[in-house]
């Protein structure tokens, strides 16, 4: 008896513990909900609103007699524009490095594991002027800003560690059938790594839906600024009423929690291959 009900005290201690840890963690994006919906007046100056509103939506959208609202939709066009087609590519090179690298056997795969190794201990930073040196012709145009992202040493990292996992007789018996290495590539690699291909397309949509400095650097021109540079540009006029702001930091949101809950199944299991 005394064991179960030391069991329950410990329970319920963890569960509180871990219930008041998620609403922490929560509460700046119920702040940023609440206050997108709220009169302007009363932005950031109440937490429970007397009434809800959609001004701050409408302003955005062109209802509300902003002058400017094409320039947010135009900015949401472009996040898309920029964060799909990097996600994909990225995906796509991932995987066919990840496959040669651990099924194709050749001299240096060794070397390549290693240097891919080595490139993932340099910040991101370091990197960030060579880059814009080298993308500079592409500047304010969609090649500039997405092909120097589109290749993530991370990606092709999970893929050649999930390679490692299945078995060679796998590919060797579709090479049998006559099936060449790009059918092998596209027809069994890809669906047989669905989980970790989701966790890796997710992860690089995340990280190049929110990118900010290198959007800044290679396309500063209004009409080819992304959902979140034209938030950070406009705060500060903004400023009297932030609750614009509020509802474009929740549209920016919007996308990555859709597509995490369409594919949080396969996200979940490629979390734990990643944790073994």
């Amino acid at each position: 008896m005394g064991r179960k009900k030391k069991f329950g005290v410990k329970t319920c201690a963890i569960t509180a513990v871990t219930l008041t840890l998620l609403a922490i963690s929560l509460f700046p994006y119920y702040y940023m909900v609440i206050q997108s919906f709220t009169a302007w007046e009363q932005v950031d100056k109440v937490m429970v609103p007397h009434g809800f509103t959609l001004r701050s939506y409408e302003y955005l959208i062109g209802k509300g007699g902003a002058t400017n609202s094409m320039m947010w939709v135009k900015a949401l066009v472009n996040s898309f524009l920029v964060a799909f087609p990097t996600a994909i590519i990225s995906v796509i090179i991932g995987l066919c490095n990840g496959y040669s690298v651990c099924k194709l056997k050749f001299k240096g795969d060794r070397f390549i594991m290693d240097s891919l190794l080595f490139q993932m201990f340099f910040p991101t930073i370091i990197l960030l002027v060579p880059r814009y040196m080298i993308a500079k012709p592409l500047a304010n145009t969609y090649g500039g800003m997405i092909i120097p992202m589109c290749i993530s040493i991370w990606a092709i990292f999970m893929y050649i560690n999930y390679f490692k996992t299945l078995p060679n007789e796998l590919f060797e018996a579709a090479k049998i059938d006559g099936a060449g290495e790009l059918r092998i590539i596209f027809c069994i690699a890809f669906p047989v790594t669905k989980s970790v291909t989701t966790i890796v397309f997710l992860s690089i949509f995340m990280q190049r839906w929110s990118e900010l400095m290198w959007d800044m650097l290679i396309a500063p021109n209004i009409k080819m600024q992304t959902l979140n540079v034209l938030i950070s540009t406009q705060f500060k006029p903004m400023g009297a009423f932030p609750g614009p702001m509020y509802a474009a930091s929740v549209i920016l949101t919007l996308p990555i929690i859709i597509l995490f809950l369409c594919f949080s199944k396969y996200f979940k299991e490629g979390i734990s291959f990643m944790l073994k």
